[in-house]
């Protein structure tokens, strides 16, 4: 099951890599690096951290489809709240804590992956 949803989202960490690095060599070297990894069987945590989004993805559960969005949409408000309402109205600013920075770019790479899972559980059902 999860070597169908394996090659979406390499597919999808490929585009990430392609935007996120101008160096086409060095991007290059990473998507290398990265089907090497896919064929020693050295992606064993991330298609662990996939088949989690999978059963996320189809719970029946609203919430549990939805705490990812809502969490990145949640920082996405206080980050609109502090760059652009605090400088046009004056109002107080949130304080944004370095680690919730880290939590910010991890999240997001986070969400990238998962859309390409998503996407991949969808191929996987129409081939089922």
């Amino acid at each position: 099951m999860f070597s169908a949803i394996l090659g979406p989202l390499i597919g999808g960490l490929f585009a990430v890599i392609d935007k996120a690095i101008e160096d086409k060599d060095e991007a290059a070297k990473i998507k290398a690096r990265l089907q090497e990894m896919v064929l020693t069987g050295q992606m064993k945590e991330i298609e662990s951290a996939a088949a989690i989004i999978v059963a996320e993805a189809q719970s029946e559960s609203w919430i549990a489809r939805s705490w990812r969005p809502l969490l990145m949409l949640l920082f996405g408000v206080i980050i609109a709240n502090n760059y652009l309402v605090v400088p046009l109205f004056g109002t107080p600013s949130a304080d944004i804590p370095p680690d919730m920075w880290d939590l910010l770019k991890l999240g997001v790479g986070g969400y990238v992956l998962g859309r390409s899972v998503e996407k991949g559980v969808k191929v996987w059902k129409e081939n089922e």
